[in-house]
C-alpha cells in the first residue's frame, strides 16, 4: 500500500460516521424484538471482530496484520467515545426509548461493556502472537530489563534529553486538586516513600501524546520500547530521593460526541464553541494496566468515573491504537507490494480532456483501483478553462492536504462562480472544515453550511461550462468523500455524466441546500429526507409484484450499514413473498437472514481485506434474473440507515447508460457476491462465518488490482463460472 494512505486517522475519522450517537425512534406499525433485529451496537463490535480476524490472517503481510489489530484499537476507541457514549447519555437522562431489539439503554450498556471486554482479550491474545511473529522477523518490542548495556546507554540519554524535559509530575493529596486528563490521554500513577522521612507520596505523570507511544533504538536489529515503560525504568531520575512501591498506566476515554443545538444561532461560532466543550466531554471509559494497585484503582474511579461509565482490566497493552507506528518500520517484504492506480484509459483516449471524455459518454471510475486524481483533474480543468463559469462542490471530509480545495480556491481567485457546500457536522473532521472553510471564503468562495438539524452527506460537483451550442453541465456523482487519502484505500464508485437530467437535479439539490428552495419535481435522482426513503420501498415493493405476477423478483445490494427497521421489515416482506435477496453489508447489519418464514431468501455476507469496502450500489432484477441488461441500478450516497434517509441529504441516482450499467452491476457487484476468500457469511444466529474458499478461490480486490479498469470488458465477470454458482444455489433452493 502506497505510504500516504497509512494515515489511519482518515480512515478512522470517516469509520465514525458508522457509529451514530442518535437513537433510534422505534416506529410504532414496526414490530421490534430480538427475534426481529441484531442490536446494532453489537453488530458494529462484531465488525470489529472481523477487522481482528484480519490481524490473524496468515495470508496477509506481518506488518499489515499489525494495522489491522491498530486500526481495531482505534475504532473500538471511536466507538466507546460517540456510541456508547450516547448510550451513556441516554442512561443518565432515563430515557425510555428502545433499541429496534427491544433493549433498553442500560441493558445495551451492560452488554456492550461484556462483549467489548471479551474483544480486548482478544486483541492482546492476537498482539501476543504478532510480538512473536514480529521476533522472527527480527522486528521486536522488548521490555527495558532485556536491553543490552550499550542499548539501555542509548535509552538513558535519549530519556534525558527529550522524554524527561516535557514531563511534570503533579502530586495527588489535598493540596492539589486531581488535575484534568485530555481525551485518550495515557497516564502513569506513581505510590513512593520518601526516603529521608519514609513519607508516602503518589505523584501523577500525564505522558504527552507529542511523544512517540513507541521508541526505536538506533542498533539494529529494530528494537521498539514503549515510552511508559522507558519512563518507569528511569523514575529514579524523576523522582530522586523516592523509592516507588507500585507505578501503573491507565488511560481515558471521553465522551467526544457533539449535539447540535437547533436554536444555534451562528452555527460557525457554534462548532468552534463545541469542539472546545468536546475536548472536556464526561469521562465514559477507564482503562486500567495490569500492574496497578487496587488502591490507585479505588482513588481513579473516584475522581474521574461518573454514572454509567464503565472500567476495564487491560491485561497487556494498552490502546492498541498506537501500533499504527511500528507499521512504519521500513520493511517493504512485510507490508503489502505498493499499489499505483491507473488513470481511466477513457481520459487518456481524449489527450486528458475530462470534458471531451465526458461528453464523448458517461464514464465511471472504479476507486481505488482507478485513480482519484481523475476527480481532481476534473475540477482543476474546470479552475483552468475559461469557459467554465460555474463550479458547486459538496464537501464532507476532504483531508488535510486537498488538492480539492486548492482547485476551487484557484477556480474562485480566477474569477469564476464557486460555491462549497463544507459540512461542519463531519464527525472529527469538524475543524479542519472550519479551516477550510475559512480559505475558501478568503479567496471569494461562497461558502454554504447547509442545514442545522442535517447533515450533508450527498457527494456531487456541478462544473457548468459555456459551449457553442450553449451551457453544459458536467456532473460527478460519487459514492465516497473528496477525501485523497481514503480514496486510496476505500473501494467507491465516482460517476461523470452530462446529462441534462441528472444537471437539473443536482441544481435543485445545491438551491435545496443553499437556499432551501425545495425540490418540486426531480428527474433522475432521488434525495433524503424528501423522497429517497419512499422510492427505496417502491423498487422493493415492485420486485415482490414482479413475483405475484410469475415474474422473477430479485434484488441486489452493497452498502456499509443496514439498520432501518422500515427497510428490514420491507425485505421480509419481499423474501417472504419470494424474492431472492442477496446482500453485501461490511459493518452493521441488524437484519436477521435465513430465519424461516420471515427471512428464508435473504443472504447477508461481509467482505473484510486489503481495501474497505464502501461504496453503495442497488440492483432491482425488473422481472428478469440479476445480472441483466434491464435491471434497475442505482448507486448512492447513503446506508440503509434512519439517519440517512431522515436526517442527511443523500442522493440516489439510477445508472442508464448500457456501458456503465453493465461495468458496475456485472463486474463490480458480482464480484463482490463471488468473492470467497475475504467474505464472512452472516447466520441467523447472528454469527459470522468466514467464506469457505472453492476450488477456483476469488478475491475481488486482488481482481481488480490485476484489471483496474473497468472499460472494454463488459461481460467478463458474468460469463465466467461465477455467476451460474450463485443461479445453482438458487435452483437447488427452489427445487427443494
Amino acid at each position: 500500500m502506497d505510504k500516504p494512505a497509512t494515515d489511519t486517522s482518515a480512515v478512522d475519522s470517516d469509520l465514525a460516521d458508522d457509529i451514530d450517537s442518535s437513537p433510534y425512534v422505534g416506529d410504532a406499525e414496526i414490530e421490534g424484538g430480538s427475534d426481529r433485529y441484531f442490536n446494532r451496537e453489537l453488530s458494529w463490535l462484531g465488525f470489529n471482530e472481523r477487522v481482528i480476524e484480519e490481524a490473524q490472517n496468515s495470508s496477509h503481510p506481518l506488518l499489515e496484520r499489525v494495522r489491522f489489530l491498530s486500526i481495531s484499537g482505534s475504532n473500538l476507541d471511536e466507538f466507546f467515545m460517540v456510541r456508547f457514549a450516547g448510550l451513556v447519555g441516554q442512561y443518565r437522562q432515563n430515557i425510555e426509548e428502545r433499541s429496534a431489539d427491544g433493549l433498553t439503554a442500560s441493558q445495551q450498556l451492560h452488554a456492550i461493556a461484556e462483549h467489548a471486554d471479551k474483544l480486548m482479550g482478544n486483541q492482546q491474545l492476537v498482539w501476543d502472537e504478532l510480538l512473536k511473529s514480529l521476533a522472527s522477523e527480527d522486528i521486536f518490542v522488548r521490555s527495558l530489563d532485556t536491553l543490552s548495556a550499550e542499548k539501555l546507554s542509548w535509552l538513558e540519554q535519549h530519556f534525558v534529553d527529550q522524554i524527561f524535559p516535557v514531563l511534570t509530575p503533579q502530586a495527588l493529596d489535598p493540596a492539589h486538586p486531581f488535575p484534568f486528563i485530555p481525551n485518550k490521554g495515557l497516564s502513569l500513577v506513581f505510590d513512593l516513600i520518601r526516603e529521608s522521612d519514609n513519607r508516602n507520596i503518589r505523584e501523577l505523570v500525564m505522558i504527552p501524546s507529542g511523544l512517540p507511544r513507541f521508541i526505536r533504538l538506533p542498533l539494529e536489529p529494530a528494537t521498539y520500547v514503549s515510552v511508559e515503560s522507558v519512563i518507569q525504568f528511569y523514575s529514579g531520575r524523576l523522582f530522586p530521593g523516592y523509592k516507588v512501591t507500585n507505578s501503573g498506566l491507565f488511560r481515558i476515554i471521553r465522551d467526544s460526541d457533539i449535539e447540535v443545538e437547533e436554536e444555534a444561532e451562528d452555527l460557525v461560532r457554534y462548532f468552534r464553541s463545541a469542539i472546545k466543550r468536546r475536548r472536556r466531554g464526561d469521562v465514559i471509559r477507564l482503562e486500567i494496566g495490569p500492574d496497578i494497585s487496587d488502591s490507585i484503582v479505588a482513588m481513579l474511579r473516584g475522581n474521574l468515573l461518573t454514572e454509567g461509565a464503565t472500567e476495564s482490566r487491560v491485561d497487556g497493552l494498552i490502546s492498541l491504537g498506537d501500533l499504527d507506528l511500528l507499521v512504519e518500520e521500513d520493511r517493504p517484504d512485510l507490508k503489502f507490494t505498493p499499489y499505483s492506480p491507473r488513470f481511466p484509459e477513457r481520459i487518456r483516449d481524449h489527450s486528458g480532456d475530462c470534458f471531451a471524455a465526458i461528453r464523448d459518454k458517461d464514464l465511471v471510475v472504479h476507486h481505488p483501483y482507478e485513480s482519484f486524481e481523475v476527480v481532481i483533474e476534473f475540477l482543476r480543468q474546470a479552475a483552468a478553462d475559461p469557459d467554465v463559469v460555474a463550479i458547486k462542490q459538496t464537501l464532507y471530509r476532504a483531508g488535510k492536504q486537498s488538492a480539492v480545495i486548492r482547485a476551487l480556491i484557484d477556480a474562485a481567485e480566477a474569477g469564476k462562480s464557486v460555491t462549497a457546500v463544507v459540512e461542519l457536522k463531519a464527525r472529527f473532521d469538524e475543524e479542519q472544515n472550519l479551516l477550510w472553510a475559512s480559505a475558501l471564503e478568503r479567496a471569494g468562495v461562497q461558502v454554504v453550511y447547509g442545514f442545522i438539524e442535517w447533515k450533508t452527506h450527498a457527494k456531487i460537483s456541478m462544473v457548468v461550462r459555456k459551449e457553442a451550442e450553449g451551457y453544459r453541465t458536467y456532473c460527478h456523482f460519487g459514492t465516497g468523500n473528496y477525501h485523497p487519502i481514503t480514496a486510496k484505500i476505500y473501494t467507491d464508485i465516482s460517476f461523470f455524466t452530462d446529462d441534462p437530467k441528472a444537471a437539473r437535479d443536482a441544481a435543485q439539490l445545491f438551491n435545496y441546500i443553499t437556499g432551501y428552495v425545495e425540490p418540486k419535481e426531480l428527474e433522475l435522482i432521488s434525495m433524503s429526507p424528501r423522497d429517497l426513503r419512499n422510492n427505496l420501498m417502491g423498487l422493493i415493493e415492485q420486485e415482490i409484484a414482479n413475483v405475484r405476477n410469475g415474474k422473477p423478483g430479485m434484488i441486489w445490494a452493497k452498502m456499509n450499514s443496514l439498520v432501518d427497521p422500515a427497510l428490514i421489515e420491507k425485505l421480509y416482506q419481499a423474501s417472504n413473498a419470494g424474492v431472492d435477496i442477496d446482500l453485501v453489508v461490511r459493518g452493521i447489519c441488524c437484519l436477521r437472514p435465513g430465519v424461516s418464514g420471515m427471512s428464508d431468501n435473504i443472504r447477508v455476507k461481509s467482505v473484510i481485506g486489503r481495501f474497505l469496502e464502501h461504496s453503495r450500489i442497488w440492483a432491482f432484477g425488473n422481472g428478469s434474473e440479476l445480472p441483466n441488461d434491464d435491471a434497475k441500478l442505482f448507486i448512492s450516497s447513503a446506508d440503509w440507515m434512519p439517519r440517512n434517509l431522515d436526517r442527511r441529504v443523500e442522493y440516489m441516482i439510477p445508472i442508464t447508460n448500457r456501458t456503465v450499467h453493465d461495468q458496475i452491476l456485472d463486474q463490480v457487484m458480482v464480484a463482490n457476491l463471488i468473492d470467497d476468500e475475504q467474505s464472512w457469511e452472516l447466520g441467523a444466529d447472528g454469527s459470522y462465518t468466514r467464506v469457505k474458499p472453492s476450488d477456483k478461490p476469488f478475491n475481488l480486490h486482488r481482481y481488480f488490482m490485476t484489471n483496474p479498469s473497468l472499460s472494454g470488458r463488459g461481460k467478463a465477470l458474468k460469463k465466467s463460472n461465477a455467476v451460474p454458482r450463485l443461479s445453482l444455489r438458487r435452483r437447488k433452493k427452489r427445487a427443494e
